[in-house]
This record gives structure tokens, sequence and C-alpha cells, in this order.
């Protein structure tokens, strides 16, 4: 199940995305939709209306470094354990808004493709074995990163941490085994990262056995399972998009914040 959440120019709710390409229509449920799912008969073309980010997290967790080709060529070794640092929930937004350079403080801003795990349950220190119970979905992400800046700070608050720098979208699929899917980011066309999820260094229940023993996860709260190798910087001007195979694909395109 696709659960997307939408403006009319009305108002802001979630539905659910029904259709084929070309003939896909948001059909709007009442309320949140981690409970049982009531619709409200309320039927869009997936044309008429526009998406935003398919939640706002309390919380944006990421993890870095966690395919051994991207931790090589970052120059460093994959992490003893998962390496964990957070987003704020400001640098949230959804499908096809504005990616903002910070022109005016940053001179290298990286584009990081990403499968982010929706968690879908008040949760906290939860066993390996028992992190499905706490999924709620998987939607694309870009981890977009100011490099000149995590470079210069070392820890990542200011570079991970800017307004746009975490795109999430199309929607959330409910309905997914995440252990093997195909992740590709693109740049005007051009892929520049591939890969795909069975490279992860630490799978998805490990992440979130690790996460939930340090801090407790709320219903809406991400998690970024890590980028692939391949992340390189991004312009005024380009159009990137993060597609997994199973869920769609999630396009931005950077403008200048000034």
């Amino acid at each position: 199940m696709r659960i997307a959440r939408f403006s009319t120019g009305e108002g802001v709710g979630f539905g659910v995305v029904e259709g084929g390409p070309g003939e896909e229509f948001v059909s709007a449920i009442s309320g949140h939709p981690f409970g049982p799912i009531q619709f409200t008969g309320e039927r869009h073309s997936l044309s008429q209306v526009r998406l935003v980010a398919p939640m706002l997290p309390s919380k944006v967790v990421a993890i870095g470094k966690n395919y051994a080709d991207h931790a090589h060529e970052m120059g460093g070794e994959v992490p003893d354990e998962p390496l964990v640092f957070l987003k704020p929930s400001t640098s949230v937004i959804g499908q096809g808004e504005a990616i903002a350079y910070p022109t005016g403080l940053s001179s290298r801003v990286d584009y990081e493709g990403e499968l982010a795990v929706v968690i879908g349950r008040l949760c906290r220190e939860v066993p390996a074995e028992r992190a499905h119970e706490v999924i709620f979905g998987y939607t694309c992400a870009n981890d977009v990163t100011a490099r000149d800046l995590q470079k210069k700070d070392v820890q990542f608050t200011r570079a991970k941490g800017f307004d746009t720098f975490c795109p999430l979208g199309p929607w959330i699929q409910t309905e997914l085994d995440a252990a093997d899917v195909g992740i590709t980011t693109t740049v005007n066309g051009e892929v520049r990262q591939s890969s795909r999820t069975s490279k992860l260094i630490y799978d998805i229940p490990t992440l979130i056995a690790h996460v939930s023993a340090v801090m407790t996860l709320i219903p809406g709260d991400v998690i970024l399972t890590g980028t692939p190798e391949g992340v390189g910087p991004l312009d005024v001007g380009d159009e990137v998009s993060v597609a997994i195979e199973g869920i769609g694909t999630l396009t931005n395109r950077v403008v200048s914040r000034d």
C-alpha cells in the first residue's frame, strides 16, 4: 500500500495512492494512517494534488558509512557499530520541493540517495528479531550534505541540518521486503549512484535495535539507512532523483537560498 500526504490547496491530508502509472489517484483517509484506515470517499487524480513530505517526523535518525564502498570513498574504514547522527525535522521537504543551496555558507553540497524506514509504533529497546513489528513502511530519501562544512566541523549537525536538506517521498510503501532492493540516484538524468540494500553493512533490524537502545522512537520517526558509493556535488539548477525499487522516485531541484 502506498500512503501519501497531499495538499489540495484547501488543506493537507493522508491518502492511499491507487491505480497504475499515468492513471494514479489518491483516496483520502481520515486522521493518521497508523491505525485502521478509514476512507472518507474523497478521491483526487494524482496530477491534481501536490504531494508533500509523507511524514513530519519528530526526528530523523541517520546512519553514516553503512555501505563499505561508500566508507572507503570517504577515506575511512567500516565502523565497528552503526554510526548514528540526527537531522532536524525542519530539514524535511517532500516530492518536487526545492533544495535550497546555502551559497553564502557552503561551496560543496552533495546528494546522498538512501532508503528511509518509517516507524509506526512507539517503541524503545526493540530486539532485532522484532524490528518488523515497529516498521510502518519505507520511502526514498536524500541526505543532502554540505560536505565542506562536514569536514570543517568534524561532527555533522551543521552540514546535515540546513532547511530542505532531507527530501522524503514521494510516498510510503507499507508492503515491501526491503532487504534487497535497488537504489539509484541520478542528477540531470545521469546515474551517479547504483546499488542494492543487500549491501548494507548493518541491516534494517540491526539499525532499529541499535537506535532504539539509545532513544525512544515514535510513530512517524524516520531512520535513514545510509548511502552507497558515488556521492557527489550538486549545483544550483540541478535536478536530483532517488529511485528505489518497489517504492518510486523522489525528485527535487536545487535552487539558491539567496
